[in-house]
């Protein structure tokens, strides 16, 4: 019997060439399998244009609309020495906790110059997790103007082609700048797609989870109740929060896009024992045993091995059914994680 607190019992082969390094073009065109949460092994596969065969009227469609900073910053000290800043989270208006590089030789009160003094950046403290306090000085009339003249965006260690479009990730209806990586269940969605969507009758609507780098955490305790999950930031609107309790009255369908999304209701109804309205941090686990109560079904990517985001989907789907849906992806040459394909659970 499978260990489900054992961070290896979520490790599966996946070859090199099945991790997608560029965007399908246009976004739907990508592969959607479909996995039956109550049947293990009914999977079917789909382009992700089927949705609008899958989904149906008074569905609640959860997108979440957080917009990627151009948050990867490259500048030098005075010194002349070249230096690296990733923005993780903003603490106050003009500062941020950030990843910095060389990080032991940035100090209290070093300054870093980006673009002959666009941006500069001031280590304000070191934290207990070598990660930097740094406020943020600038000549433009805000930060988020400074940093699309002098930002890149801050793509995921496993793509190694640069973007020739920044767009491309992002999602067609990101609006709330604040995250460090896209929801990339999103990406898939095209504005085209969205109004069949609504004139079929799907109900969409948003929240706002701002994506941190710890998405991409890798599990290191070999115990999973030994991670130390990270923490993000979330809002719910009150339409957003009406909609779905009214659909959840009425037995309608719930389906998060996305495991931010899923994190964002899942939380509120956690902490709130129902969803309203509100603005908090998480930092919720979902794993094998959690008894989901706001969502009943997930569009999701292809995950890491070993991920936070796998243990989430076999808590969903179940632990047999969702790595046997991972194996017919990978036979069936599925293009993973960021830029790849796509999975329904429902």
């Amino acid at each position: 019997m499978k260990d489900l607190m054992s961070t290896a019992t979520y490790h599966f082969d996946l070859p090199q060439e099945l991790i997608a390094q560029t965007p399908a073009i246009p976004r739907d065109s990508c592969r959607l399998l479909y996995v039956d949460k109550n049947k293990c092994g009914n999977y079917k596969d789909y382009v992700f244009t089927d949705i609008l065969d899958i989904l149906k009227a008074g569905d609640v469609l959860v997108l979440n609309d957080s917009k990627v900073l151009p948050a990867r910053l490259y500048g030098h000290k005075v010194t002349g020495a070249a230096c690296e800043i990733l923005m993780l989270r903003q603490q106050e208006q003009d500062v941020w906790e950030c990843l910095a590089k060389p990080g032991r030789k940035l100090r209290e009160g070093d300054k870093i110059n980006f673009a002959n003094d666009i941006l500069i950046a001031e280590i304000v403290k070191t934290l207990d997790n070598g990660n930097k306090i740094i406020k943020f000085t600038y000549n433009t009339q805000t930060l988020f103007e400074a940093l699309d003249i002098v930002g890149k965006l801050p793509l995921p260690h496993y793509i190694t082609k640069e973007l020739e479009d920044g767009s491309l990730y992002q999602t067609e209806y990101a609006k709330i700048l604040g995250s460090a990586a896209a929801p990339t269940a999103g990406l898939h969605f095209t504005q085209e797609l969205m109004k069949k969507l609504i004139d079929k009758g799907v109900i969409i609507k948003y929240i706002t989870l701002h994506v941190g780098l710890g998405t991409f955490r890798p599990v290191k305790s070999d115990n999973i109740l030994e991670h130390d999950m990270h923490s993000e930031w979330f809002t719910i609107p009150q339409d957003t929060a009406d909609e779905i309790k009214r659909a959840k009255q009425e037995g309608r369908r719930v389906i998060s896009v996305g495991t931010t999304s899923t994190r964002t209701l899942e939380s509120c109804y956690k902490f709130n024992g129902d969803i309203k309205a509100c603005s908090m941090d998480t930092n919720i686990f979902i794993y094998p045993g959690y008894e989901f109560k706001a969502i009943d079904g997930l569009i999701t990517n292809f995950h890491l091995p070993e991920s936070t985001l796998i243990m989430l989907v076999s808590a969903l789907a179940g632990y047999d059914n969702c790595m046997s849906a991972y194996k017919h992806a990978v036979e069936e040459k599925y293009r993973f994680y960021s830029f790849g394909d796509a999975m329904i659970i429902l």
